[in-house]
């Protein structure tokens, strides 16, 4: 019972005094039709760990779309200034994606999808500001490259802009 509480008291203490923000991709809401949200935890003033959860809305016969249904990144982040307002950052992530894999038969010429899962390896750039009252807004861009698949596309873009509020 004594090692339950301790290790209760012990997570929720790393919790309580660590900055911690949650967010939403607003630019993936409105252009992409898809909703992202974001957990970061800061480590240190120039590091942190987070994940991010895709949901792709869009059908699959949309002219824009991910090719992801869903994704789950989990990322680091290394910040290059300690401004306490304007951050660039470098992120490494990998993210574990699923979606449907659009396949053509010559033959035919009909158009079938191959629905797929694979884990991409990948980095990011970006800048954050962060207001004093605690409102975030991140904006950045990369690529990944998926590593497993077969039938899965080669490449995953990371790109957002965040929308956050850290506590």
């Amino acid at each position: 019972m004594k090692k339950t509480i301790l290790i209760i008291t012990l997570l929720i203490g790393s919790f309580g005094f660590a900055q911690q923000e949650i967010k939403l991709d607003l630019a993936d809401a409105l252009i992409v039709k898809s909703l992202e949200f974001s957990y970061e935890k800061y480590l240190t003033d120039e590091s942190s760990i987070g994940v991010s959860a895709l949901f792709n809305l869009a059908k699959q016969s949309s002219d824009f779309r991910y090719n992801e249904n869903t994704m789950i990144t989990p990322y680091y982040r290394h910040y290059f200034t300690t401004n306490s307002q304007w951050n660039l950052f470098g992120e490494g992530f990998f993210g574990i994606n699923s979606g449907k894999y659009e396949v053509t038969d010559e033959a035919s010429q009909e158009i079938s999808y191959e629905k797929y899962t694979d884990g991409a390896l990948g980095v990011a750039v970006g800048t954050k500001y962060i207001a004093t009252g605690g409102l975030t807004i991140d904006l950045y861009g990369g690529i990944g490259r998926n590593l497993f698949g077969t039938n899965s596309p080669v490449l995953v873009p990371r790109v957002g802009l965040n929308i956050g509020w850290r506590f």
